[in-house]
């Protein structure tokens, strides 16, 4: 089997050019192997003719009106399974495919017998002084314009043929050039595959050794299973005590915040009795002395009466407004909730908090003898992985390829000196086939040259001088060499027509549209006992459904030769990559994971009763609206700065005197007492404000209240210690899927490198490209075929190039006779007489005889 597959990967192996990767970042929580490592080729399979391929697209443009026909695949099909001929239509089909070839091949082979044969009559009847070949040229009116156009279509012909043999001869060159290039590209080839099976064993070792990052990240998840598992375990549970050991604390703090509120009362209150009881006694002080000031004699005269009695009457306003001697203490309250805050609750949650925050250690310290066993199992895991590896045949395969490549390489070095002998010889006879050609334009055109150059117009054809006479020689002397060579052209004109055109619309065109490679696939079609002839070869399997087609195809997307050539029949990889193999074991070790988080204590007794204790303070009993009646009251029944104001307007009223000063007096006097108590009575009033009402807030439905507190706790304590285990389940489930899934991206990442990465074998298909798409096709065939073409386009043309050449050559060579003329009409009776010029015309002669 080994044997078969080196033979195989020998047949496709080639060369190809590694692509730059990109820089690539995974995302968060991938991870990063890197890129499977990959060495650059150095042979690309791509041929570029250069100028000449211009020829090249015009020769397969005449090949397409030559044989227009699609691929005939269904014969090609019966050709291969011998059944071709079996019906009289295989036939027609053939025929009728091949009818462009055969008519240009029939037209050639009638070139090849007519044209010595006509050549031959040709010398005979021109033995016979016909066909021109009678040293008399008879006198036209129109010889010049007929001289003109023979040498113009002649040059035009040898035109025509010397385009067609420089053609004949680039073809001829182009083809030995790359021959003599072909060696570098195939040593090219032989070093590039050499790399591609070195590298092999390099990617396979590096795509085992990055199982160590999938362990190493394992091992990290393991070793820091407190802040994973035990963090995503907290974080869960911590949905729900998180809020209760908040509300706790919330209440720990309104506890002191009601402390501060009830002591605010108590010395608000006082303040204000002892405030409001001094005022009074001040306010009555200054009543009566505004009184006794407003008895004095001053106040009777007639202009100041009026406004005392005015004043008089405001008296009655200097007086206090609010009564908070009436309001009952807060002294109770405030003992209880003291009592209550001899118990530190805010440090009881603490201690919850850092129990609850303790949640990862203690998943640390319990896990610690189960996460020793599953780094163990990762352990062996990478060991099997290792083992695996090299019980595979593939260092064996590639061994054996690496020496029958070896081999192969030196055969051809023995035999490439060969192969550039035999081209030369190829190329000197297809040299000398140009040199015919060349021999016979260098008539025609040394011909034009001398004939034109030397032709008079004024010396008669019996006169003409030698060098137009040399010119007439050599246009005979091209006819001749051209009835001589013609045939030989043509005859290798029709063979290389045939056989190029034929792998050129059987061979090169299928490979290029890819029908040649459904027509290998065909069923049966190669083996009648397979049905798919490779699969056959490579596994003794031919109902695996491989194809030549998509080996190609896949080889020319650089895919694995793993994928390429289905080599799971050989080896199935995807047993060893099971991931139920490799995760069954970790994962049985995580299952058995068992924390036990009842030691968190969120509360304790202590703090909840001292939380019911707090609710049992009696603050709801306190009578908040007699303490708002009195705070919503002012100090005094009048505001004194307005009071003290309109008193000293009115005593501006008064004429100058001791009373006007006494009560500007009395003014300031009841500014001062304003400034002095009641200022911070206001502020006394309104501390007890703030404090009545935050009491008041706390105290509405406190029972309630704390008793939701401690059922949100309770029921904290009781999800850790009863129904934690679901949540630790749920979490380390998810804590296992996490460690199992770095062994599924290593897997999978295997599995696209094996596929698409590992031995990717566009090499293989870089050596058919090379073998059939370069060498065959693009070398060989459209060199032939521009060859023949510029050859066979040569050739033809050399048949209107004798005639032309016949006929002028009588207007360059020197005659022994002419027409002669007499003169009768304007002294010339159109024939001369012989003896005048003693020249023998025998058509003169006989005109007189008939005469």
């Amino acid at each position: 089997m080994a044997v078969k597959l080196c033979l195989l990967l020998l047949l496709f192996c080639g060369s190809t050019i590694s692509e730059v990767q990109p820089i690539y970042k995974p995302p968060p929580g991938t991870l990063d192997f890197g890129f499977v490592p990959a060495k650059t080729y150095d042979t690309g399979a791509y041929h570029e003719p250069g100028p000449i391929g211009i020829l090249f697209k015009i020769v397969h443009a005449f090949l397409y009106l030559v044989q227009p026909n699609s691929f005939p695949q269904d014969l090609i099909r019966k050709l291969a399974q011998q059944k071709f001929g079996n019906t009289q239509g295989d036939y027609q089909k053939a025929i009728y495919y091949e009818i462009g070839f055969i008519v240009s091949a029939a037209l050639g082979l009638l070139f090849i017998l007519l044209l010595p044969l006509v050549g031959l009559c040709f010398c005979m009847c021109r033995c016979c002084d016909n066909c021109g070949g009678e040293m008399h040229q008879r006198q036209k009116k129109n010889a010049d314009c007929q001289r003109s156009c023979f040498a113009t279509f002649l040059f035009v012909a040898s035109l025509i043929i010397s385009v067609g043999v420089l053609c004949a001869y680039a073809a001829n060159q182009h083809l030995t050039n790359q021959v003599r290039g072909a060696k570098k590209l195939v040593n090219s080839n032989f070093k590039d595959l050499k790399v591609f099976l070195n590298d092999t064993p390099a990617q396979i070792d590096y795509l085992v050794s990055q199982y160590n990052t999938t362990k190493d990240k394992a091992l990290s998840d393991l070793n820091n299973v407190g802040p994973l598992l035990g963090s995503r375990v907290q974080e869960q549970l911590g949905k729900e005590v998180r809020p209760a050991l908040d509300a706790a604390l919330t209440m720990a703090g309104a506890i002191r915040e009601t402390k501060e509120a009830l002591e605010n009362v108590s010395v608000s209150v006082e303040v204000l009795q002892e405030g409001t009881e001094r005022l009074h006694a001040n306010l009555t002080d200054v009543k009566m002395h505004l009184s006794n000031t407003l008895n004095d004699s001053a106040c009777s005269v007639a202009q100041a009466a009026s406004t005392c009695n005015i004043i008089r009457n405001s008296l009655n306003q200097l007086n206090i407004n609010a009564n908070f001697s009436g309001l009952p203490g807060v002294s109770s309250q405030l003992a209880k909730v003291n009592d209550v805050l001899k118990t530190d609750l805010s440090s009881l949650v603490q201690k919850g908090y850092a129990a609850f925050n303790d949640t990862p250690d203690l998943v640390v310290n319990q896990t610690r003898n189960i996460l020793s066993d599953i780094k163990n199992v990762l352990e062996s895991i990478g060991s099997n992985i290792t083992a695996f590896t090299k019980t595979l045949p593939v260092q064996k395969i590639l061994a054996d390829l690496m020496i029958y490549l070896t081999q192969s390489e030196a055969y051809v070095q023995d035999y490439f000196p060969v192969v550039e002998q035999y081209d030369f010889y190829r190329w000197l006879g297809c040299v000398i086939l140009c040199c015919m050609v060349v021999l016979i334009l260098v008539f025609y055109y040394l011909g034009l040259l001398c004939g034109t150059c030397g032709y008079d117009k004024h010396a008669s054809p019996t006169t003409r001088g030698c060098i137009s006479n040399t010119g007439g020689n050599f246009l005979m002397a091209g006819v001749g060499f051209s009835f001589l060579f013609s045939w030989v052209l043509m005859i290798v004109v029709v063979l290389t027509f045939v056989t190029g055109g034929n792998v050129e619309k059987l061979v090169c065109e299928p490979f290029e549209d890819k029908t040649v490679f459904k027509v290998l696939d065909t069923p049966y079609l190669l083996n009648q006992h397979w049905k798919n002839y490779l699969s056959g070869i490579l596994f003794k399997n031919p109902n695996i459904n491989l194809t030549f087609e998509k080996v190609y195809s896949d080889c020319k997307e650089n895919k694995g030769i793993y994928t390429s050539l289905h080599l799971e029949h050989l080896f199935n990889i995807n047993e060893f990559l099971n991931i139920s193999t490799y995760t069954e074991d970790v994962a049985l070790k995580i299952e058995h994971i068992q924390i036990n988080l009842s030691k968190i204590i969120l509360l304790d007794e202590i703090g909840k009763e001292n939380l019911l204790n707090f609710s049992s303070s009696g603050i709801e009993g306190i009578n908040f609206a007699a303490y708002l009646t009195e705070i919503n009251k002012s100090v005094t029944k009048v505001d004194l700065l307005s009071f003290a104001n309109d008193l000293e307007a009115r005593a501006d009223q008064l004429p100058k005197g001791a009373l006007e000063n006494a009560l500007k007096g009395h003014a300031n006097n009841i500014r001062m007492i304003h400034n002095q108590q009641v200022i911070p009575l206001e502020q006394a009033m309104s501390t007890l404000n703030q404090s009545i009402r935050l009491l008041k807030r706390t105290s509405s439905e406190l029972m309630v209240k704390v008793k939701s507190v401690i059922s949100a706790v309770n029921a904290a304590q009781l999800l850790i210690n009863n129904n934690a285990s679901l949540v630790i389940v749920q979490e380390t489930k998810k804590y296992m899927d996490t460690i199992v899934g770095y062994f599924e991206q290593y897997i999978e990442w295997v599995k696209e490198s094996i596929a698409m990465e590992v031995a990717a074998c566009k090499p293989i298909a870089n050596v058919i490209d090379t073998a059939v798409d370069i060498f065959l096709c693009s070398y060989i065939t459209d060199s032939v075929n521009t060859f023949w073409f510029g050859l066979g386009g040569s050739s033809i043309f050399l048949i209107p190039a004798i005639i032309f050449a016949v006929k002028l050559s009588k207007y360059y060579r020197r005659m022994d006779t002419e027409d002669v003329y007499d003169d009768t009409e304007n002294g010339n009776n159109g024939y001369h007489k012989e003896h005048l010029y003693g020249i023998h015309n025998p058509v003169f002669t006989s005109s007189v005889e008939q005469w």
